[in-house]
């Protein structure tokens, strides 16, 4: 680990406890949210699909190039949204699509609860920091917002310290 990432996380699981410090349940006080992808033909990530053996078993794992998938988003542990075309057919997740769906979506659902006191997490996917979509979620969010070119810097590479990284996306799959 290099180390300016550990600096990053160390100044950010600081400023965590200092809040902590000030609001016990601050933790509970965060929409963490997170993407996954999910193969639908079967195949998992190679990095957690081993062959233990004493002797080389000759074995191999044949996937196609390009097999298809469904990405799933969650906010707080529950399932969002699926990015689809008018057609309805999956797309890439852009900046245009993402600020689209904060703000057909994401931003009404928010004007139906009580959440002015809510901070927002996101990673640093381009789609997340394009300017639109950080302009617009600091509007919303003000200095709660925790994102890469946020208010509060969310590290970088930075899984073990979302809910959503380090629990739910190994329980789903």
């Amino acid at each position: 680990m290099c180390v300016y990432r550990v600096r990053e996380e160390r100044t950010f699981v600081e400023w965590a406890q200092n809040e902590i410090a000030v609001v016990p349940d601050f933790h509970k006080r965060i929409l963490f949210s997170d993407e996954a992808h999910f193969w639908l033909n079967g195949c998992v990530n190679k990095q957690n699909f081993r062959i233990w053996s004493e002797a080389n078993p000759q074995e191999y794992v044949e996937t196609p190039l390009h097999p298809v998938k469904l990405t799933v988003s969650a906010l707080y542990g529950l399932v969002e949204s699926f990015f689809k075309n008018d057609e309805g057919h999956n797309v890439t997740v852009n900046g245009d699509r993402y600020t689209a769906m904060i703000t057909d979506f994401f931003i009404p659902e928010l004007n139906n609860h009580n959440v002015q006191e809510l901070g927002f997490q996101q990673g640093g996917a381009t789609c997340h920091t394009a300017r639109a979509a950080i302009d617009l979620l600091k509007d919303t969010f003000g200095d709660r917002l925790i994102s890469r070119f946020g208010p509060v810097n969310w590290p970088p590479r930075s899984c073990d310290l979302t809910p959503l990284d380090y629990y739910l996306w190994g329980y789903v799959k």
